[in-house]
């Protein structure tokens, strides 16, 4: 109840009004054989209340005239004050359990690492390991002013890497408003810091040498709630470098893609089940660009993205889905954490875990930051507090751990397929253009001089001024400015106590609080209400009338005009907040030349150690930020030599010097990108999903349009093609070429010699470049129809057949439809299948197999060289990121088969839960099959105990829950679609996913999209979703939409056909 002072007042009344004590009251609340309705109403009413409403409470009962209904209001109100006591009590032993548990889970992980790593280790290189990881734990002696400060010093080769180079860089950020001008900050609390920030970042990131283009993808809101702008789908933010010569795609843009209901805008809270939406749109944008930006500047190869950079949690799910689907690095900045904001709900005591997560949807953004550590080379924070404090509550890091790793990976020792993100302390940029830097001259207390009026319009003078000076009885002293919301964790309370109570400095300053805006006190919500109305009572309390400003409203423009009015006062900055994760107005206040005094928990610590331009306080200690701020106001040689300081470093949180450490450091990531082996010079042939219907009678002449977004006409798009595939030394002025049409029809008119020439070259061509090339349509079978063994069962044989027929049902449908199956199965058994329902693998464009850890094509010359079907040579690769199977399989089999890894657990016990399949295993695919189903452990339970211990992976139970399958961190049977997309151009929206009613643990990820799903009724009895997730962890309504009408349920096999035309009208 810290920070509620009127709650004092309350009891103090109640005891005042003669309504009996607390502890009458708990006794008189148990009356056996009699109802008491205070009992009633502490048990089934009070539990939904909080500290607002009992201050509405308070209002009324302060307005009751009646003395028994005053004292029964006063007795109800008791009582509610008691019952929250209890609960914030309770849900603090329940936080000090829920952190011990986790404790004793995080040092058992660690202790199972070092285990398993110990042996690679000689004995010297376990003494220097043990010893860098102890000096985690000793505390850190503060750094005196005279020592020197430590750098991240890159080597040179990585410093240079981005300056000479074209680079295209990605960012995203999905919620909220986002628009280039006159950004709408404030109108809600999606709309806020991040949004500025992410916009002047891309802003800035286009003006540095190097860099060549940067797309902000953000959300597309056609909504009649907002303004037309946020529905444009491209908006540009600036131009590259004005010296450079680059050519019409350079400079930054804000790219919008639509997903999630089109005409609403939606709460970050609710676009979770949107997020695959997305990643899909805005893959088919990155490879449109890719491509466009290879003609410009890759000479005809594609311009991968350098990174991929998601802000927050949703875009750091994204981020991750489109790093694993393109293979390029990503990059995290998390802005704000939910394991955090989930332990100080829980710690206010108003709400419980399940309500929390019902209004927040905490835990899928929990889940969204865990992927994104697993998934990210990079995250990106603004202070080391955030780090230790806040990253290091998540599972996927461990300070220890990361320190341990990384000594072995300077001594080149394995880590045993251990990893986790580097992280980087990068302070946010900022615009110091418009920052107007005065001389302060010797005229302090010289109010003309001060306003600056003399020989001055009175418009020169800032209006906020006078708003501010209007509260002073003598203006001429130092202003001592604190500027926050009137939030109970940003201390203002104290701030004004210890003021009050320091007679020195009352005679020295004056105190100005900038604390929002206000029309009416009772108009605000209860905690900032509360927080004004106890400096009200603190500034009568101390007579402080004359030497404490606090005007009621200010605009964003102003804010510059109040640090500069606080400087010419030779005045000082504060920032007396409990924690500051961050402290943007310290950098404000700083530029301005204003000296500071700030908390010393949180981000205010490495301000000071980079501008050096004040001191550090215990917020929690009045007497210590009273001696501060008066040692700065009365030592003038102090205060000009922090003043000097703070001037003199703010260029190190300037734009230009953000860019620079950002490229620096994501130049040290492990670069990669998309890379064949095998050469496709005919990709453009491939590329049909924009293809006129009237030429689709002569797609043999490989005539293509564009997909790169360009309007091109049908006229300009034969020539082009006429004109490209006119023979060497002929005339291209002959009638055929001028007419499109005469063209074609010479084309149609060539001899059956040279069809057969050319029929000849492309079937060695198809041999090696799959028929998936030229397909405009793909129908995945991904039906999880098996027995309770595990065994496919012959009805996914007859609905594949079903299948068939339906398409050829319609001959044009037929020629541009192709067919891939998607499977849990290894390669090997499914051959086996498919030959015991007398089913073609050549019927198949492609098999995801494994549970997307293999892709194979049928091979059109199996014939001769004695293979039907080929593994697809570049997918290894590219789902190889962060596969560690050897320290999987140990890790498994220990935590499968014995309690939490008790090492004294034999192996070879009875008891085992799991035992290897080796036969459905492969080089990226671990298979186990499930002993004893009692056993298994739910898949988020294994994750968190799996990234405990550095290891990444993509778990899953499969095949009626009769294995479990080990593949890596990105690689699914989803993801494999996408890859399709990335390596043919087979657009995601192009395809059409066949399920079950149900299926394997990766089913809801294949329920997301925007592939078109038909879900056929009555084929799939059982599946493995039972083992998706434990008691209070996100919902499956978080993870699939809802009422999408790219979704067809409930067909049955005769129905086929209607289904698939209904689900491409709904496309459309």
């Amino acid at each position: 109840m810290a920070g509620n002072e009127w709650i004092n007042g309350y009891l103090e009344a109640i005891l005042d009004s003669g309504a009996p004590a607390i502890e009458e009251l708990k006794s008189s609340a148990v009356v056996k054989g009699n109802f008491n309705p205070t009992k009633y109403f502490v048990e089934e009413v009070v539990t939904g209340v909080d500290e607002s409403d009992l201050h509405r409470t308070w209002i009324k009962v302060v307005a009751t005239r009646n003395t028994r209904e005053r004292s029964s209001r006063l007795e109800n109100m008791c009582w509610r004050i008691w019952h929250l006591a209890r609960k914030k009590k309770q849900l603090q032993l329940e936080g000090m359990q829920r952190l011990s548990k986790r404790r004793l889970e995080m040092e058992q992980g660690r202790k199972d690492v070092t285990e398993d790593m110990s042996e690679d280790l000689s004995e010297a290189e376990k003494v220097e390991v043990l010893g860098e990881v102890a000096t985690i734990d000793s505390p850190k002696s503060p750094r005196s002013p005279g020592s020197p400060k430590k750098k991240f010093q890159p080597n040179s080769s990585s410093t240079e890497a981005w300056l000479d180079k074209k680079l295209y860089i990605v960012l995203i950020s999905l919620h909220g408003l986002v628009r280039g001008e006159n950004m709408e900050l404030g109108r809600d609390s999606d709309t806020g810091g991040q949004i500025k920030y992410v916009v002047e970042l891309a802003r800035a990131l286009a003006k540095m040498p190097g860099i060549y283009r940067v797309d902000l993808f953000t959300r597309q809101v056609s909504s009649p709630d907002v303004d037309w702008s946020y529905g444009e789908p491209t908006e540009m933010l600036t131009t590259g470098p004005e010296d450079a010569n680059l050519g019409e795609s350079s400079g930054a843009y804000i790219i919008r893609i639509p997903f999630g209901p089109p005409n609403q805008y939606l709460r970050k809270e609710l676009l979770w089940p949107y997020i695959q939406e997305f990643v899909d749109g805005a893959l088919a944008h990155i490879l449109n660009m890719s491509k466009a930006l290879g003609e410009q500047i890759g000479g005809g190869q594609p311009v991968w993205p350098y990174v991929i950079h998601g802000h927050y949690a949703d875009a750091g799910d994204s981020a991750a889905l489109l790093s694993g689907a393109l293979n390029v690095p990503m990059v995290l900045t998390g802005h704000s954490l939910g394991r955090n904001k989930l332990e100080q709900l829980l710690k206010q005591g108003r709400q419980s875990k399940e309500d929390i997560d019902s209004t927040y949807r905490i835990m899928r953004r929990i889940e969204a930051e865990e992927l994104s550590l697993d998934a990210a080379e990079l995250v990106i924070t603004s202070t080391k507090q955030e780090i230790e404090e806040q990253w290091g509550l998540y599972d996927g890091f461990d300070v220890k751990l990361e320190k341990v790793l990384r000594a072995r990976a300077r001594r080149g020792v394995s880590c045993h397929g251990r990893f986790m993100p580097r992280m980087a302390v990068i302070p946010p940029g900022m615009d110091f253009s418009n920052v107007i830097q005065e001389d302060i001259g010797d005229h302090e207390g010289d109010l003309g001089a001060l306003m600056n009026t003399e020989g001055s319009s009175p418009r020169a003078v800032p209006a906020i001024w006078s708003e501010v000076l209007r509260f002073l009885t003598n203006p001429h002293k130092p202003i001592i400015l604190a500027l926050s919301r009137p939030d109970p964790k940003k201390n203002i309370t104290t701030l004004v106590k210890a003021f009050g109570e320091c007679r020195a400095l009352r005679e020295l300053a004056n105190l100005v609080l900038i604390m929002g805006n206000r029309d009416d006190i009772d108009g605000m919500s209860g905690g900032n209400a509360n927080v004004l109305i106890t400096v009200l009572k603190l500034i009568d309390r101390y007579d402080l009338y004359g030497q404490v400003a606090f005007p009621k409203h200010h605009k964003q423009n102003d804010v510059p005009d109040i640090y500069r009015l606080a400087a010419k006062t030779k005045g000082v900055f504060i920032n007396p907040a409990f924690i500051e994760p961050f402290g943007l107005t310290l950098i404000e206040a700083a530029a301005h030349g204003l000296p500071m005094v700030a908390t010393k928990n949180g981000g205010p610590v490495d301000i000071h150690q980079a501008l050096n331009n004040g001191l550090l306080v215990d917020p929690h200690n009045q007497q210590e930020i009273a001696e501060a701020l008066l040692k700065l106001v009365s030592e003038k040689n102090l205060w000009n030599e922090c003043r000097r300081n703070g001037l003199k470093n703010i260029h190190l949180y300037s734009w230009p010097e953000h860019c620079r450490t950002y490229l620096t450091r994501i130049a040290a990531c492990r670069m990669r990108h998309p890379l064949w082996k095998t050469d496709t010079p005919t990709d453009e042939a491939a590329e049909s999903e924009s293809l006129n219907d009237s030429l689709k009678d002569v797609q043999d002449m490989s005539l293509r349009l564009s997909i790169d977004g360009e309007k091109s006409s049908l006229n300009e798009s034969t020539t082009d093609v006429t004109a490209a595939q006119a023979p060497a030394g002929t005339a291209s002025d002959k009638p055929e070429a001028k007419d499109p049409v005469k063209w074609v029809l010479s084309k149609l008119r060539r001899n059956s010699a040279s069809r057969d020439s050319e029929s000849d070259k492309k079937q060695v061509d198809s041999s090696k470049y799959p028929i998936l090339r030229k397909r405009r349509r793909l129908i995945v079978i991904a039906l999880d129809c098996y027995d309770s063994q595990g065994a496919p069962e012959k009805k996914m044989i007859n609905v594949i057949q079903d299948l068939f027929k339906a398409v050829k049902l319609d001959q044009q449908m037929a020629k541009e439809t192709g067919f891939a199956l998607s499977t849990a199965m290894p390669m090997s058994e499914l051959t086996e299948f498919f030959k015991s329902g007398k089913v073609k693998a050549k019927e198949f464009d492609a098999l995801i197999c494994s549970s997307g850890s293999e892709v194979y094509y049928p091979s059109a010359c199996g014939k001769k060289d004695g293979k039907k079907l080929v593994p697809d040579p570049d997918y290894a690769s590219h789902i190889e990121y962060r596969w560690g199977s050897d320290g999987l399989k140990k890790t498994i089999w220990k935590l499968m088969n014995t309690s939490e890894g008790d090492k004294n657990a034999s192996s070879s016990s009875p008891s085992n839960a799991i035992k290897e399949d080796a036969k459905s295993s492969n080089s990226h695919c671990l298979s186990y099959l499930i002993k004893d189903f009692s056993k298994a452990k739910k898949v988020d339970d294994m994750r968190q105990k799996l990234r405990m211990r550095g290891l990444r992976c993509h778990l899953m139970y499969c095949r009626n829950s009769t294995r479990m399958q080990v593949i890596p961190l990105l690689a699914s049977r989803s993801q494999a679609l996408r890859y399709l997309f990335v390596r043919w151009r087979l657009n995601v929206s192009n395809m059409y996913v066949v399920l079950g009613e149900t299926g394997d643990t990766d089913y809801e990820e294949m329920l997301s999209g925007t592939h078109k799903t038909l879900i056929m009724k009555g084929i799939v009895a059982k599946g493995s979703e039972d083992l998706i997730r434990s008691p209070g962890s996100y919902v499956r309504e978080d993870i699939v939409p809802g009422n999408n009408p790219l979704i067809e349920e409930g067909a049955k096999p005769e129905d086929i056909a209607e289904a698939i035309t209904k689900l491409s009208k709904a496309g459309n």
